[in-house]
């Protein structure tokens, strides 16, 4: 966990060693470091700015920030979880979640932002891409879990998804292979704190992705995160099969309530497609592996196209 910090005296506002302690209940509790970081840091950045014991205070600051009706919301849940243990009274505030669609990229968009980042950035986003993984589960991979020479990955799964196994493509396994063998782990190394990171390895990324986004004139690709691809992933899976219970399995969920909030339904044209022609097979092979699909022969040509 973070060290304590703010800019009020502990013994003015609490303490932080109240939050320290609410987050040593909830990891015996069975909670995972993923689902507490978040809470304790938006804790303490209350803590700062106000009395986080008193209840009515914090409503009071909640209610003036400036921040999204949803931000609210989770906050207030977060507070809800602290109050209880503590054994204060509190009255949730009744801010309520607006659900919003997610930016979906054109996949043109996305291989533009992987040609442009670092090799490790590069497998990374490509690994996201081609799975639907979480960024998390992409993060925990180990050498072991890669087949080669079946080219499929296994996903070890997190937040009580399924696991799963992905046929990858040439490029993909290619991709990874060039990285270097350190450790177990494909992206991280094990002896610096997962969480740790992986926040520093997204802080990265983004930089990499505004100086892009820059070069190429297009503010859209600011917009596209590692979470991003998988409502990419879903999205296009959908639109592909539509079949919403093999975009449940893609993305491991046990719920299908879970999957309707990430597979939404955009207004995908059919005339969003790049077309290639191929003359022979070795440009055919480069086509299919490049994720282009067959339509039809015109003469000795073949065509394939490749949506947007």
């Amino acid at each position: 966990m973070d060290e304590p910090c703010g800019v009020y005296p502990s013994s003015e506002i609490g303490g932080f060693g109240e939050i320290a302690a609410f987050a040593m209940h909830l990891t015996k509790s069975g909670y995972k470091e993923s689902t507490i970081r978040p809470l304790v840091r938006a804790l303490k950045a209350i803590a700062r700015r106000t009395n986080l014991l008193n209840p009515e205070e914090v409503k009071a600051y909640l209610a003036q920030a400036e921040m999204t009706e949803n931000r609210k919301a989770l906050i207030s849940m977060y507070l809800s979880r602290f109050y209880q243990y503590k054994g204060i009274p509190f009255e949730r505030p009744r801010y309520r979640r607006v659900e919003t669609l997610p930016f979906i990229p054109l996949e043109s968009e996305i291989d533009a932002l992987i040609a442009g980042v670092g090799k490790k950035t590069a497998a990374f986003l490509q690994l996201l891409k081609e799975t639907g993984c979480r960024p998390g589960e992409a993060w925990d991979l180990r050498w072991i879990d890669l087949d080669p020479h079946r080219n499929t990955v296994t996903i070890r799964p997190e937040k009580g998804s399924r696991a799963r196994q992905f046929q990858l493509s040439n490029r993909l396994i290619a991709m990874l292979n060039r990285l270097p063998h350190t450790w177990e782990y494909i992206f991280r190394n094990p002896k610096i704190d997962r969480l740790t990171s992986l926040e520093h390895f997204s802080r990265n990324f983004s930089k990499q992705r505004r100086k892009i986004a820059e070069r190429l004139q297009n503010p859209r690709i600011l917009r596209i995160s590692f979470k991003t691809l998988r409502h990419w992933k879903a999205t296009m899976e959908y639109h592909r099969t539509k079949d919403i219970l093999h975009v449940m399995n893609v993305l491991g969920h046990k719920n299908i309530k879970n999957t309707l909030v990430y597979a939404h339904l955009v207004d995908i044209k059919d005339d969003e497609y790049i077309c290639k022609t191929a003359k022979g097979v070795d440009d055919a092979k480069a086509l299919i592996e490049s994720g282009f699909e067959y339509v039809t022969d015109i003469g000795d040509v073949k065509l394939f196209r490749k949506r947007k």
